[in-house]
C-alpha cells in the first residue's frame, strides 16, 4: 500500500501558497492512490521540540529518543515525503529544520553507506515572495533549495523534485503590481506541476 508523508510549515494557513500546491499535489495523489495512505504534519499547527541534548545523544531505546524514533519511522514507511517549505527571511522555516535535525540520525538515515530513506521520492514546494532567478537582483540569497537539496538528497539520498511558487508578495504589495502575471503564471505553473508529479510512480528504495 502506498503512503504519503505530507509536511506542511507555513503559517499563513488558507492564504498559505505552499499550502495550495502541496494540497493540489496530495488530492491527486489520493486519487491515484485510493487504497494509499497519508501521515499529515502541520508543523505551524502543531511544531515539534527542537533537537536538545538529551534526545542527541539517547539510546534509541530510551524515553528521550520516542519523538525521534516516531519521525524516523514515519519518513522511513513513506514512498513519497511532499514538504512544504516557504521561504522566510531567506531560507526555510524552524520549524521544518526541527523535523529534520530529529530525523538527521547518524548511521541511520545520514552518514551511512545506506541510508534508511535513499531512492524515495521528495517533492519539495518552496514557494517565495519574490524572484531568486538567474539575473533577478536577489540571485543568489536563496537559502532553501541549496541546504534542501544537501539534506535531502546527498545526505538522505532522496530523490528530490522542487516545485518554486514565486513572486507570491506581487498581489499584495503595490510595487510589485507590474509583476502580477508573472505572479499568475507560476502559481498555473506549479499547481500542473504538482498535479504532474503526484501522477508518476514512486521511486523504489534502494535495496
Amino acid at each position: 500500500m502506498a503512503t504519503l508523508l505530507h509536511i506542511d510549515t507555513s503559517f499563513s494557513g488558507e492564504n498559505s501558497h505552499s499550502r495550495a500546491v502541496t494540497a493540489a499535489f496530495r488530492a491527486t495523489w489520493e486519487a491515484e492512490h485510493p487504497e494509499g495512505t497519508v501521515i499529515y504534519r502541520d508543523l505551524a499547527a502543531e511544531p515539534i521540540p527542537h533537537l536538545e541534548a538529551d534526545a542527541y545523544y539517547a539510546d534509541s531505546e530510551e524515553p528521550a529518543f520516542a519523538l525521534r524514533r516516531q519521525l524516523i519511522e514515519e519518513a522511513e514507511q513513506a514512498d513519497v515525503i511532499l514538504l512544504g517549505a516557504p521561504m522566510y527571511n531567506y531560507t526555510i522555516p524552524s520549524t521544518l529544520k526541527a523535523w529534520l535535525d530529529h530525523v538527521f540520525l547518524v548511521g541511520r538515515t545520514s552518514i551511512t553507506e545506506n541510508p534508511s530513506l535513499a531512492g524515495k521520492r521528495a517533492v519539495v514546494v518552496a514557494s517565495r515572495g519574490g524572484s531568486y532567478r538567474e539575473g533577478t537582483p536577489m540571485h543568489g540569497n536563496d537559502y532553501v533549495e541549496g541546504y534542501l537539496r544537501l539534506t535531502l538528497g546527498e545526505v538522505f539520498g532522496l530523490d528530490v523534485a522542487f516545485i518554486v511558487p514565486e513572486l507570491t508578495l506581487a498581489p499584495n504589495v503595490p510595487a510589485m503590481a507590474e509583476l502580477v502575471p508573472l505572479y499568475e503564471t507560476s502559481r498555473t505553473e506549479s499547481l500542473a506541476t504538482a498535479e504532474s508529479l503526484a501522477k508518476e510512480p514512486a521511486v523504489q528504495p534502494a535495496a
